[in-house]
């Protein structure tokens, strides 16, 4: 059994039924629509974020959820896939999870007029249902995700990122959603609050350290055994690069700013690059961090009795920094 499916295992029946009821939250009276959302539905990922709202649901109620522990799955979700369209559309993108992406068939306006549909769909069905404490936690991470994308745009034009500012960054832009879902998992079955700051806080900590294993992704070898580079060819500041930059002589700094500024494109520069911050210790330096991170968040858990949810927790974060892809 995959590692996916023994995380799933304690909550496969509450996945099944969220599947069918995630569908039902897209329906709309246009066929355009329909095809489209049909589409999403069935080129879905691992689904990550709603196991995350069932498990932390199921692990502080000690098995228990409810409708609103449902909605909660289907609105983050909604939300997520509205932020994905036009990210694709933002980057202009072509492939998602290795399927054409929704603006490459159907072009960019018809794929931002669909982020705001499943956006305004995810925040009806909070409304629709007086799930107003929901909508808050949701609307707060769409808040921060798009300050987070700003800021990082805003950043990579200078290239001149510290460290505190790429995890505000992340933080925000990747972090901000898994905190989401852990936080409305406790909220949709427990009103204390104590509870749903301290897992929204155990949500942050593992998308600190899924958002640095990516980063290490760039610089390790992938399926064809070469270090991809994508995010040099692109000027992202990852966190491997900026330990690299602020542990070098000034002249070593201009020579790779000025190589990820104008020589991107140029294969055997961007190799250079990767060997760079490899003998400077950025990826030894990033992994140590994010190692921090999955075990801050290991540390939340402790207190919590024994269960197959529990587990199940222990065994994401895990999976979190160990995944290969």
């Amino acid at each position: 059994m995959n590692i996916t499916s023994q995380i799933k295992q304690p909550i496969q029946q509450e996945m099944e039924l969220f599947e069918k009821k995630f569908y039902e939250s897209m329906t709309s009276k246009v066929a355009l629509l329909n095809r489209i959302t049909y589409y999403i539905v069935n080129r879905k990922g691992k689904q990550m974020r709603p196991m995350f709202v069932f498990l932390v649901a199921k692990m502080v109620s000690g098995g228990k959820v409810n409708e609103r522990t449902y909605r909660g799955a289907s609105v983050i979700e909604l939300i997520h896939t509205a932020t994905l369209v036009h990210d694709d559309v933002v980057d202009d993108s072509n492939r998602r999870r290795g399927f054409f992406s929704i603006n490459a068939l159907w072009k960019n306006k018809i794929a931002v007029l669909v982020g705001d549909y499943l956006l305004s769909k995810g925040l009806l069905l909070s409304i629709d249902n007086g799930d107003f404490d929901l909508l808050r936690i949701i609307s707060v991470a769409v808040r921060e995700m798009s300050e987070g994308e700003l800021l990082q745009i805003e950043k990579a034009r200078r290239l001149d990122i510290t460290e505190d500012v790429y995890y505000e960054i992340i933080r925000q832009k990747t972090a901000t959603l898994i905190a989401a879902c852990c936080a409305l998992g406790a909220k949709s079955v427990s009103e204390d609050e104590v509870l749903v700051e301290k897992m929204r806080k155990f949500g942050e900590l593992i998308g600190m350290a899924f958002q640095i294993k990516d980063d290490l992704f760039d610089y390790t070898d992938d399926a064809i055994g070469k270090p991809t580079g994508i995010d040099i060819k692109e000027q992202k500041m990852t966190l491997p690069l900026i330990f690299a930059l602020n542990n070098c002589t000034s002249k070593e700094k201009s020579w790779c700013i000025n190589s990820i500024k104008n020589h991107n494109k140029d294969k055997k520069r961007v190799k250079e690059v990767i060997q760079f911050v490899k003998d400077k210790n950025g990826l030894a330096f990033a992994e140590q961090k994010m190692i921090e991170f999955q075990q801050e968040a290991l540390l939340l858990l402790q207190n919590f009795p024994n269960s197959e949810y529990k587990s199940s927790l222990e065994l994401m974060v895990n999976y979190v920094i160990e995944r290969k892809k």
